[in-house]
């Protein structure tokens, strides 16, 4: 993955958030019934991207939860999650907070929710840690991302064209369990599904996939493209994608989606060690339990 490509995507002002996106973000809300408890606190990684329509879901199912952002863009995260007081005079209401409240280093939060941004991240490992950083003893993580069967269908057309890969590669779901025990995390439940978008025509299958990121492969075209190599690109796809019954062309999403708690820390003792007063206070919480 180009680091530099990725980073300039991560920077863009986005306003409104992909269809896709909130469809999986919306099914990822589902995945909250698994938990006895609803989050006491969470912090919302690039919402305006993750999803705008769900965060007003997980504001509604978690009202007095605390909410944290954090955002390439944070000002205008901020204002696209930003509420407004309710109608009417209502002294229930004083001294609450309207509005999430911008993360910091130091933010400590119940539930840390991500969804759809790790495929784009190319330091992966190095972003894990930093989400875990972020959660609480016993709290959690929930996320989601493409997974490697994603475009297979437009992966078809590009190798038969002998042309360089539409994207970079995606990661398997077990390697990402894998990456969640090496940052700190425990008991990793991964699970994945297939979502097939029809489209009714090759410029508005272009549209929607301009939308939701770009090819950040290294082996990538190095220029831009000529309007007739887009042209012939628009035929290859009108020509090669299956079709649904009723014509429409077929594309493939694999959607991944994780969750993974954050232990009691382990310290292994030397002569001397030193211990954050956190993590002592989990590991003695975590004692007496």
């Amino acid at each position: 993955m180009d680091p530099v490509a990725a980073l300039r995507w991560q920077q863009r002002v986005m306003t409104t958030s992909p269809w896709l996106h909130e469809e999986v973000a919306s099914r990822m809300a589902e995945r909250l019934k698994w938990f006895r408890q609803l989050p006491t606190s969470w912090l919302h990684w690039e919402p305006v991207g993750g999803g705008l329509l769900a965060h007003r879901e997980l504001r509604g199912q978690m009202p007095d939860a605390p909410c944290h952002i954090a955002a390439q863009r944070l000002p205008n995260a901020l204002q696209a999650t930003r509420e407004t007081g309710g109608p009417g005079w209502n002294p229930l209401s004083w001294g609450r907070t309207k509005g999430p409240q911008a993360a910091t280093a130091d933010t400590r939060v119940n539930m840390l929710w991500a969804n759809m941004a790790l495929h784009m991240e190319p330091r992966p490992q190095t972003l894990i840690r930093r989400w875990h950083s972020h959660i609480e003893t016993d709290g959690f993580l929930m996320f989601s991302c493409l997974g490697p069967d994603s475009l297979r269908e437009l992966r078809s057309v590009y190798m038969a064209h002998g042309w360089p890969e539409p994207s970079h590669a995606f990661t398997d779901m077990h390697d990402w369990g894998d990456m969640l025990v090496h940052s700190g995390f425990a008991e990793p439940v991964m699970d994945m599904e297939r979502i097939t978008l029809s489209y009714s025509g090759a410029e508005p299958l272009l549209a929607e996939l301009r939308g939701l990121g770009r090819n950040l492969n290294v082996s990538r075209f190095a220029a831009c493209r000529s309007r007739e190599w887009r042209a012939q690109l628009c035929r290859a796809i009108e020509a090669d994608l299956p079709r649904a019954a009723d014509g429409r062309l077929l594309l493939t999403f694999e959607i991944i989606y994780g969750h993974a708690f954050k232990p009691v820390p382990r310290v292994a003792m030397g002569p001397a060690t030193t211990v954050p007063m956190e993590d002592m206070r989990a590991m003695l919480r975590g004692r007496r339990g």
